[in-house]
């Protein structure tokens, strides 16, 4: 890890109450002035008392080039911070006024095939341009100039969801900085050659003038995948490097104030490695959207304990989630009964403490004119702003209980992500197409939830040394020194579980010799005293071919549907705790193969799951092998996700149903502050009755 910059939260306005951060992005040069009034009657009425400003202002800020209206964001921040209302000030940055693109087209991206982006979306510009660069710093150091001493401005706000639409550039300005950042990481051409393997396919390059971007290059052409992956981290790098110019722009004039920016951190997206661009924040924000279905809770809290990690356990900020459908996705869902109100809480339950929406009004016109936002088309007398009313009052009851500050407790299980493998699985010239590391993650998740313990979601960079239990589900990319910190970890008494296609490629994506999983010359394989020949893809586009393949041993029942490890037991001591069974297991040779195994390495013990399986099955192996769960007496059983946080001399438990009925706790210790869709049970004190999509706070 780098130097991390200190932890710095948004101070209140002057006079005002240290609370949970409560609002939204607001976008008052959408409207004519004569609706701000209402607006902000409206925002005290449902008690926000923070909104994002100027986002997507740049245009409105400088109409022309070289010439600046402040006048309108001056009086609409002035009508806000008298009101009570602080602002997140923004960039204004995330996206350029046409006349910068008639001026400047040179600025405009490339896709893969050469063809220039048009402008009039969001990030219609090049990140490596230096004509972009300087026109954006300028409009930076202008903001900074004009409310770095604004006593209503109280965080910085930079660019807004970077890597959103221009991660992947290939225009020439891309071209000359990878190839500067191709040089910076490797010295020599020679070292680059060998990080690629560009003997294969003669792609061998006499210097680094001659290294290319992973442009087209025809319909039955792939990419080197050395050279697609070091894009990939060089995408990531040349964002990480423009927000933090734009940060270090303001700073030069207004050094007091914290920044952020928002991070895209669901199991649907998570595009950056942020656990570098969680180093370069002074608070860490997200924009979290939800994922229909029956993981819907499940899915967010695998999220924010992920941004709870990239936090360092230090409080963090939703910065845009929706109160209801949004108009992006192929199935635009609403809200069900108490999901504005129970999602919002279930962020706090997860170490958030600013809840934010996009958007405060929605807007009438646009692309995002159908996106839901807290006060709806239908205005103030609707379900949805009534329910958005009813969250401002619990969150300032939270407030008053002390919540703020207060710090999500760890787990001792921690699932390891990496951004790196997640980018590596996207190839298209592995075993399968179907690996989805992050989604894996989430079943893992979710199978710890379903046997009664929660884990935590940890980056692979950080320090997880301190866990009991480690977990790798399809980490494919393992390097020599993290596979060491895997066995030292192990080797002192740690249990490690490494997933079906964990630790097959170096961070150069080169194979693992020697059998699978071969990381770290061989490492991996010695932890877990096996040896992979081979791996059984199945799917069901093959016509009459077996789509699934059955488990038997201690996993009796379970199946496997996609990969499938053919593996030798290799150490001496070696557990088979599952096989493969039954007709389509014979068929592909592995009748009796072992599909899950333990394996005791120095004090602690390293399991392999080599086969993917549902949540179902993963559950039955973590209950077996890994769980303290104390029972379906334990509040923390599988039907509700519970979470604790504490500080110094409070601590706050938050009891959420994960499932579609009403749960029955017994033995809840601490007062409630918050019954949301729940009430007294009928067992006397301690006993409470929580219904779908409900919610319950204690605090003890």
């Amino acid at each position: 890890m780098t130097q991390r910059r200190a932890h710095r939260w948004p101070k209140p306005l002057s006079g005002r109450p240290d609370r949970i951060w409560y609002g939204g992005d607001y976008n008052p040069d959408q409207w004519p002035e004569d609706v701000w009034d209402e607006d902000i009657r409206l925002m005290r009425q449902a008690g926000v008392n923070l909104v994002s400003v100027g986002i997507f202002s740049w245009a409105r800020i400088e109409p022309e080039e070289g010439v600046y209206d402040f006048g309108w964001l001056d009086r609409i921040i002035d009508k806000l911070g008298k009101a009570g209302i602080a602002v997140d000030l923004a960039s204004a940055t995330a996206t350029a006024p046409l006349w910068l693109y008639e001026s400047h087209p040179e600025v405009l991206p490339r896709d893969k095939y050469g063809h220039q982006v048009n402008a009039g979306s969001r990030q219609s510009w090049s990140p490596t341009s230096p004509v972009f660069k300087t026109y954006a710093l300028t409009m930076c150091r202008k903001l900074a100039e004009r409310y770095g001493d604004n006593p209503y401005v109280t965080a910085w706000h930079m660019g807004n969801e970077y890597g959103w639409n221009n991660r992947e550039d290939y225009s020439d300005n891309a071209l000359a900085a990878f190839r500067k950042w191709c040089e910076r990481k490797y010295g020599t051409i020679d070292a680059l050659n060998a990080a690629w393997g560009t003997t294969f396919w003669g792609q061998e390059m006499n210097g680094f003038d001659e290294v290319l971007i992973p442009r087209f290059m025809g319909t039955d052409s792939m990419v080197n995948p050395g050279q697609k992956l070091d894009f990939e981290r060089f995408g990531n790098d040349m964002l990480l490097d423009f927000y933090k110019a734009e940060r270090d722009a303001i700073a030069e004039i207004c050094p007091d104030k914290p920044f952020t920016t928002n991070f895209m951190v669901s199991t649907d997206q998570c595009c950056m490695d942020y656990a570098d661009w969680a180093e370069e924040v002074d608070f860490v924000s997200n924009d979290h959207y939800f994922h229909e279905g029956e993981s819907h809770l499940d899915e967010l809290a695998c999220s924010d304990a992920l941004m709870d990690s990239l936090a360092l356990g230090k409080p963090w900020y939703v910065m845009e989630h929706s109160t209801s459908a949004v108009q992006w996705k192929p199935l635009n869902i609403r809200k069900r009964k108490g999901e504005i109100v129970r999602d919002s809480l279930a962020h706090v339950a997860m170490g958030a403490d600013a809840i934010n929406f996009f958007q405060w009004r929605a807007s009438a016109f646009g692309s995002e004119a159908f996106h839901s936002a807290m006060l709806p088309h239908a205005g103030e007398d609707t379900r949805v702003f009534r329910q958005v009313c009813e969250l401002g009052s619990v969150l300032k009851d939270l407030s008053a209980a002390g919540m703020q500050g207060s710090t999500l407790e760890r787990s001792d299980t921690a699932i390891l992500f990496s951004a790196e493998s997640e980018w590596a699985t996207r190839s298209e010239t592995l075993p399968s197409m179907k690996l989805n590391h992050w989604h894996d993650v989430r079943d893992w998740y979710r199978a710890f939830l379903d046997a009664g313990q929660r884990a935590d979601v940890v980056p692979l960079k950080y320090d997880w040394s301190a866990y009991s239990v480690v977990v790798l589900p399809s980490v494919l990319m393992l390097s020599a020194a993290d596979t060491q910190r895997l066995a030292d970890f192990t080797a002192a008494g740690g249990q490690v579980v490494i997933g079906y296609a964990t630790g097959l490629i170096d961070e150069h994506f080169h194979t693992w010799l020697g059998g699978y999983p071969g990381a770290g010359n061989g490492l991996l394989r010695k932890m877990l005293g096996i040896r992979g020949e081979e791996f059984n893809i199945l799917g069901c586009e093959a016509e009459g071919e077996p789509c699934e393949i059955e488990l038997g041993g201690g996993m009796d029942g379970a199946v496997t549907r996609l990969w499938q490890n053919d593996v030798n037991v290799e150490g001496p001591d070696t557990e088979v705790l599952a096989t493969y069974s039954g007709k389509s297991a014979d068929e592909w040779e592995l009748d009796g193969t072992a599909a899950i195994t333990r394996n005791s390495y120095g004090a602690g013990a390293a399991y392999f799951v080599g086969c993917d399986l549902n949540v179902a099955d993963l559950s039955r192996f973590v209950r077996a092998n890994l769980t303290t769960s104390g029972g379906e007496d334990d509040p923390r059983y599988g039907d509700v996700l519970h979470t604790v946080r504490k500080s110094a001399d409070v601590t706050f438990d938050f009891y959420m149903p994960r499932g579609k009925q009403e749960v029955t706790l017994r033995g809840i210790e601490g007062e409630p502050i918050c019954q949301f869709h729940s009430e007294a049970g009928p067992e006397g004190p301690g006993s409470y009755v929580i219904h779908r999509n409900g919610m319950l706070i204690t605090r003890r």
